[in-house]
């Protein structure tokens, strides 16, 4: 667990200070990093911020929607897999009454 804060706030400021490095506010980095919550998700933020050197605040905040998005669309496909698992064990077993014998 301490582990995984630290993990967690040391690309946390890695990440700031990819932002600060060009030129934005750290504040925005900030935003950033609570807004993707996760250090997967940091460093994929910080791959783009130091590959594509972005311009503008804009273009930074679009790639961290799109992070976000995937992360989104990847928990919520999770999510679903696991429901259907669940529901064909049940078909498959049955619902445990004594119809079902």
């Amino acid at each position: 667990m301490i582990n995984t804060k630290i993990e967690w706030a040391k690309t946390r400021e890695e990440l700031i200070a990819e932002v600060t490095a060009l030129g934005f506010p750290k504040e925005l980095g900030e935003a950033i990093a609570k807004e993707l919550g996760s250090p997967k998700a940091m460093n994929r933020m910080i791959g783009y911020l130091t590959k594509v050197k972005p311009k503008s605040a804009e273009l930074i905040v679009d790639e961290m929607l799109a992070i976000s998005s995937e992360i989104s669309a990847w928990k919520e496909k999770k999510a679903s897999e696991a429901a259907n698992a669940a529901y064909n064990d049940m078909l498959n077993r049955g619902l445990g009454t004594e119809e079902d014998e």
